[in-house]
């Protein structure tokens, strides 16, 4: 028989075919668009004059958040650039008042990355102090 044996299953590779043109769209069906191709980041490196900026608008109380969105980094990366300058971290910490109305905002469904957004912290930061506060922290998809 040989090697084409195989291919004598007409039945076989007929029920294949209309398995495939089952599964295509139709004449009339609009063009189907390509996902674009995620875009490979590169690091973006500072140049010594740019870190310096960045170190003296620092110490002269810009937030870190700030400082990332101007120099076109990460807020972490920010934080990498100052430590390794020597730079001590002003910690942005939530206030009692805060942490009133961010419980009053997670017990009304609010999610903690909103909550945190709203206070310009972490939402780690949020999650601890109400869990501090004895808060039961629900399901993270269970949030309007």
């Amino acid at each position: 028989m040989g090697d084409s044996a195989h291919l004598w299953n007409t039945k076989a590779q007929l029920q294949y075919l209309q398995h495939v043109l089952g599964t295509l769209p139709g004449p009339d069906a609009a063009p189907t668009k390509q996902k674009p191709r995620q875009v490979r980041r590169v690091a973006k490196r500072l140049k010594d004059a740019q870190v310096q900026e960045l170190v003296a608008d620092y110490k002269a109380g810009a937030t870190t958040y700030q400082l990332a969105e101007r120099f076109g980094i990460k807020r972490q990366t920010v934080s990498s650039i100052l430590k390794r300058n020597g730079i001590t971290p002003r910690w942005r910490r939530l206030t009692e008042a805060n942490v009133d109305e961010a419980q009053r905002l997670y017990a009304q469904g609010m999610s903690l990355a909103r909550i945190a957004d709203r206070f310009k912290v972490d939402d780690e930061t949020v999650r601890l102090r109400l869990r501090k506060r004895g808060v039961q922290m629900r399901d993270p998809h269970d949030r309007i």
